[in-house]
């Protein structure tokens, strides 16, 4: 008798807890819809990284609304690293990455693993080269100290989109 009382305050307990997780499941408003994509603001890092790397930094100017950022970050450490990621209007990632590291191995890791095709790209007045991998097809310049890789999910001429609205500026 003994041990049909416990199982059954058992059953008991679990179906008074299940009501109280249904009941606030029903008060807490949550929209399934939601987009979970938090953006962020670029202005502060921009202006840091501007003033500490060694080449100009490429930051997009007059980008549509809907392209929205998603990611920013500047690491001296890591061959004074720029990363300014975004999702375009399709939900496609596209990220601007510079490095001082202009090695073609370094080139590989900003590109995830892409290969150099021996085509180019030109987008406003300048000539990039075309990248395609598994993962991520790229847009990529090499300058004088340094490299700029437009790379992402999105099609070659989203990268082209975000490439020619991006401004090289040193800050002081």
């Amino acid at each position: 008798m003994k041990g049909k009382q416990t199982v059954l305050d058992m059953v008991r307990s679990l179906a008074v807890i299940g009501l109280v997780v249904a009941g606030i499941y029903m008060f807490i408003p949550h929209d399934d819809k939601a987009d979970p994509t938090r953006t962020v603001d670029y202005r502060v890092e921009t202006t840091t990284a501007r003033r500490a790397a060694p080449y100009p930094v490429a930051v997009p100017v007059g980008l549509a609304p809907d392209w929205r950022a998603t990611s920013v970050s500047y690491d001296r450490k890591n061959a004074d690293g720029w990363h300014l990621g975004f999702l375009d209007p399709e939900k496609q990632y596209v990220a601007v990455e510079q490095s001082s590291d202009a090695s073609a191995k370094n080139i590989g890791k900003l590109t995830q693993r892409a290969e150099a095709t021996g085509r180019t790209q030109q987008v406003g007045d300048q000539t990039w080269e075309r990248w395609e991998g598994e993962k991520y097809d790229a847009l990529v310049r090499q300058e004088q100290g340094y490299v700029t890789v437009v790379a992402g999910t999105a099609p070659f001429e989203q990268l082209g989109v975000l490439a020619a609205a991006l401004e090289f500026k040193q800050g002081k």
